[in-house]
C-alpha cells in the first residue's frame, strides 16, 4: 500500500495572541481548539513574511509549531516591542500561499512485525484489516509542521473514524520507519526512539 502526502495551504483568518518567551523569544498563539489546516497555512505565510524582512536586521529562527509559530531573535538589536509589532503587522495582512504544494508517496507494509497495533485499531474502529488498511492508506495527509525530533512530520488527514488516543504507556523503543497514528494525526518515525502513537506499518523510505 502507499500513502499519498500533500502540502497545501487553504485559506482561513483567525485573531491570534502574542506571548513573551523570555527576553528573545515570542510566540504567537492562533490556536482555536483543535488543529486547523486553515490557520496552519497562515501561520507559514507569516513565517516566509518574517524571514524577509528580518533577513538583514537581526539574528533570528522562526519555528513553526502546531496553529502556533516562535520567533526568537536578539533584544539588544531587536526590541520586543518592535518584534510584537511586527509579528502582528504581519499576521493581520497573511495571507495563504496559492502553491500547488508538493506531492509524495510513501509505501507502506502493513500489520503483522510490522504494524503490531493494527488489528487492535481495526478493532476498535469497528473495521476489519483490509478495511482499516483501505482507509489510512487512501486518505491524503498533510504535513502541519516539523517537531518533536529531526524529520518527525506532524500529518493531518488521517479519517476521523481512524482517530485514537495516544498509548496510556509510551513505548521506550519505535522502529525507524514505523508508521504512527496518534489523536487525530498520522507520522513516520524518522529515528528509532520513543513514542506513545500507535504503529499501523513500516515504511523503508527515509524522512531525515
Amino acid at each position: 500500500m502507499t500513502l499519498t502526502l500533500e502540502l497545501r495551504e487553504p485559506d482561513h483568518n483567525v485573531a491570534a495572541r502574542i506571548h513573551a518567551a523570555g527576553s528573545g523569544a515570542l510566540l504567537l498563539d492562533a490556536a482555536t481548539g483543535a488543529f486547523d489546516n486553515d490557520v496552519q497555512s497562515l501561520l507559514l505565510s507569516l513565517a516566509s513574511k518574517l524571514r524577509q524582512r528580518l533577513a538583514k536586521t537581526s539574528p533570528h529562527e522562526v519555528v513553526l509549531g502546531v496553529n502556533n509559530l516562535l520567533l526568537t531573535f536578539d533584544p539588544l538589536q531587536l526590541h520586543p516591542r518592535d518584534a510584537e509589532a511586527l509579528m502582528q503587522q504581519l499576521w493581520e495582512s497573511a495571507t495563504p500561499s496559492r502553491s500547488s504544494g508538493k506531492h509524495f508517496d510513501i509505501p507502506v507494509t502493513y500489520g503483522g512485525e510490522c504494524g503490531e497495533d493494527l488489528l487492535a485499531l481495526a478493532e476498535g474502529a469497528a473495521l476489519d484489516v483490509d478495511e482499516y488498511i483501505r482507509r489510512h492508506s487512501t486518505a491524503v495527509y498533510t504535513v502541519a509542521c516539523v517537531g518533536s525530533m529531526p524529520g518527525f512530520a506532524y500529518m493531518t488527514g488521517l479519517p476521523e473514524e481512524l482517530s485514537v488516543p495516544r498509548r496510556g504507556t509510551p513505548r521506550m523503543k519505535v522502529q525507524k520507519g514505523s508508521v504512527i497514528v496518534g489523536g487525530s494525526q498520522a507520522g513516520v518515525m524518522p529515528c528509532t526512539a520513543p513514542s506513545g502513537w500507535h504503529i499501523v506499518g513500516m515504511t523503508d523510505r527515509e524522512m531525515f
